[in-house]
């Protein structure tokens, strides 16, 4: 026969096989509802927090637009013509009465005969007062026509000789641009005010016509002094209510990132006009350039206009308000590990960072609102 001990070995696994079958079930199911059981739990909450801050709180607007100069003239021709010379470039420093341009002027050919006709019959008519009086002063002489006979045919033939010269100034406009007593008056053009050129909208050879009452003319260029620069932007109806002149402007140029120019307010248009939907004023500011530092026309810039303004005041995150209605608060640490809500009295707002009055105090520790 078997021995005795393989005997009981085989007896022993016979008693615990199912035991350890039933034990390796039971471990299966238990680690199944476990994982079942941290798959619908989720993720762990997790509390975001927040103290209150002491900080300045600044509320602005930002007005767009540009640094112009105050005052930029216009130079028109006075006289049509063809452009024949340019004696300055953009840039250049001219004062009042300097030669900017000259004109060469092309006779209009209607004007010129007239003008040629009316010397024609001046001369005629010259000539026959030159003959009557002729003829008077020899009657005068024989006594046969009185003083004052003489004297009116010596007025007509003054009259008649200035009427000639009269014809003969007009024929020399016509056909130069000026008389020979202003000559290059109207053919020169010239610089009605001290300043930098900033625009020749013109070339040499193109035609100009002359500004009158019933046609503003073509510009020869633009002069203006470039000490005396403003800011011109716009800003939204939204906030034209809460600005007045006076106040103080930061202005950001472009070309000078990173460097703020002081400007005062001094013009708040009184009529808006509509821009892309909405409607905006134009605002003027007086800026104060470094005299180190060069600003051109018509430079992009930004303008910060400070509407309010609280310094060293307790503030949060607009972020961690709640409301009620109208009514905001927060959620305070209770100090028993849970929250509590706090009703909170609001100063001025960035849009960021909010000043509270009351109901919150340095230290607190403020809930973030979930989402």
């Amino acid at each position: 026969g078997r021995p005795a001990g393989r005997r009981d070995s085989g007896a022993l696994v016979r008693r615990l096989g199912p035991l350890i079958a039933v034990a390796v079930v039971a471990v299966a199911f238990l680690v199944t509802v476990f994982f079942l059981w941290e798959r619908a739990r989720g993720p762990a909450v997790v509390i975001q927090t927040a103290t209150p801050e002491v900080r300045d709180i600044v509320r602005k607007t930002v007005a767009t637009g540009a640094v112009v100069p105050r005052n930029e003239v216009e130079i028109k021709a006075r006289v049509s013509g063809v452009l024949s010379a340019i004696h300055v470039e953009t840039g250049d420093v001219v004062d009042a009465g300097d030669l900017l341009a000259e004109i060469r002027v092309v006779p209009d050919a209607a004007r010129l005969a007239s003008a040629q006709a009316r010397v024609r019959t001046a001369e005629l008519a010259l000539a026959d007062a030159r003959r009557e009086l002729e003829r008077g002063e020899k009657l005068a002489r024989d006594g046969a026509i009185g003083a004052a006979e003489l004297e009116r045919l010596r007025s007509t033939h003054a009259m008649r000789r200035a009427e000639l010269d009269a014809a003969r100034v007009d024929l020399q406009i016509v056909r130069e641009g000026a008389s020979r007593g202003a000559a290059g008056a109207s053919t020169e053009v010239r610089s009605t005010v001290p300043g930098m050129v900033l625009w020749l909208p013109v070339e040499v050879g193109q035609s100009v016509i002359e500004s009158n009452t019933f046609n503003e003319g073509t510009t020869i260029a633009s002069v203006a002094d470039m000490t005396d620069l403003i800011f011109q932007g716009r800003v939204d109806e939204s906030e034209v209510g809460r600005i007045q002149v006076g106040m103080p402007l930061d202005i950001s140029v472009a070309a000078f990132p990173g460097q703020v120019f002081a400007g005062t307010l001094e013009h708040i248009a009184v009529k808006g006009e509509l821009d892309q939907g909405a409607v905006q004023f134009e605002i003027r500011a007086a800026l104060t350039r470094p005299e180190d530092v060069f600003l051109r026309a018509g430079s992009s810039a930004n303008a910060d206009i400070v509407l309010e303004r609280a310094d060293g005041v307790l503030a949060i995150p607009e972020a961690l308000l709640q409301f009620d209605g109208d009514r905001p608060y927060v959620e305070r640490a209770d100090g028993q590990g849970g929250f509590a809500r706090s009703d909170v009295e609001l100063g001025i707002s960035d849009g960021i960072w909010v000043e509270i009055k009351a109901g919150v105090e340095p230290g607190d520790t403020l809930k973030r609102p979930e989402g």
